[in-house]
């Protein structure tokens, strides 16, 4: 039986160009610079399982991590179920998104153990994953979303794709008439065919102004609607008022952690469809356990961002429709944001969805991607180690 015998969580950045300050933000000649990292696990009998964290590699998520790391040594790493409740416990003061790289590390490392996808570990069913364009936010300097008709013009170019879906992550000025303004234009521009989201991103001001922006996505026929106002989606019966107002089906859920606690959210009426982030609600095991409940009570999910982890996670939840590309824009050439860190080829930008508008899920052992160890190595600001 292996035993895991060392945890070494490294910390890199890297910097892409093009970027400005802010979330997606498109900046000429700019230069923006993040630090993620990454977790390896090893066995005393030679296994490894690694997994670099893309949107939920934050340094509060890395510090969880880190203390995690110390109960993991001499534990069976095929034992994630255990795993998966000791961290909870051991960490019932905090958030636990520790957690969720943790355990991917250790699905990634059973699944080159037996020489098969984390896909097919789980009884996926699928291959191939339809995609929703998902923009950066809008900007007031020249350049990306940086207009209402620049937001309409993106959203044709991205049906012209063959991309169906397409959802809008506005200017966030907490004004109802900014939103409607441009969800008003994106339908104009792609017609009935493009399914549309909108997510003020909790941004709106009040919950008069949410329903506001509700009513108008009940008009243009938005296929949801996503953390409307500025409670930043924690309030069950908020969002439950809200569906007194309107008739788009809201996705909620995305800042509330926790399997439980996302369980109460949903029975108490807060949302028509539940919102997952694999790296920060438990990793596999926490999504696959909120989707699997979802499913039993006839409820879809979403899982939040993109990334190898959330490819294997999709290709086994029957109740969800599609794969977020996250952070996509008009003229950032490294759409997402992602980390440069792959050596075969993996992407979310615009450029690796296929002509039907799906992208694949990765067949090899484990995450089924390779890391390209030189380069992180050469961007190392930290390692530390546990035996």
């Amino acid at each position: 039986m292996s035993k895991i015998d060392r945890v070494t969580i490294q910390t890199y950045e890297y910097t892409l160009d093009d970027f400005g300050p802010g979330i997606g933000v498109y900046q000429p000649g700019g230069k923006l610079t993040l630090t993620k990292f990454l977790l390896t696990i090893d066995t005393d009998d030679g296994l490894s399982g690694c997994y670099a964290p893309h949107f939920g590699a934050t340094p509060h998520a890395r510090v969880q991590v880190q203390e995690m790391a110390r109960s993991l040594i001499g534990i069976d790493p095929e034992q994630r179920e255990r795993i998966f409740e000791r961290l909870k416990l051991s960490h019932r003061h905090y958030d636990k998104t520790g957690i969720a790289i943790i355990d991917t590390a250790l699905w990634d490392l059973a699944g080159k153990k037996y020489g098969i996808p984390i896909s097919q570990l789980l009884g996926g069913f699928r291959t191939r994953l339809p995609v929703y364009a998902s923009t950066t936010s809008g900007q007031r300097s020249p350049g990306g979303l940086d207009s209402v008709a620049r937001y309409a013009e993106f959203a044709a170019t991205c049906q012209e794709a063959g991309i169906g879906a397409f959802k809008i992550h506005s200017f966030f000025d907490g004004n109802p008439r900014t939103e409607i303004d441009i969800m008003t234009a994106v339908r104009e521009s792609v017609g009935t065919d493009m399914k549309l989201m909108t997510d003020p991103a909790s941004s709106l001001k009040s919950f008069v102004d949410a329903v506001e922006v509700g009513k108008a996505c009940d008009d243009l026929g938005f296929f949801w609607y996503e953390d409307p106002y500025r409670d930043a989606s924690s309030s069950a019966a908020a969002h439950k008022r809200l569906r007194d107002f309107i008739k788009t089906p809201m996705l909620i859920a995305e800042h509330i952690r926790g399997f439980e606690q996302k369980a109460d959210f949903v029975l108490a009426g807060g949302t028509d469809i539940m919102h997952i982030d694999p790296e920060l609600d438990g990793g596999i095991t926490g999504t696959m356990k909120l989707a699997h409940f979802c499913d039993a009570i006839g409820m879809e999910v979403q899982l939040h961002t993109a990334g190898p982890m959330h490819r294997h996670c999709m290709a086994a939840i029957q109740n969800t429709l599609f794969y977020e590309l996250a952070l996509v824009g008009p003229d950032n050439t490294q759409n997402g944001m992602q980390p440069p860190i792959y050596t075969d080829g993996y992407g979310d930008t615009l450029s690796d969805v296929d002509a039907d508008g799906c992208v694949s899920v990765p067949t090899g052992p484990g995450l089924g991607v390779s890391y390209d160890l030189e380069r992180i190595n050469d961007g190392e600001l930290d390692r530390v180690e546990f035996r």
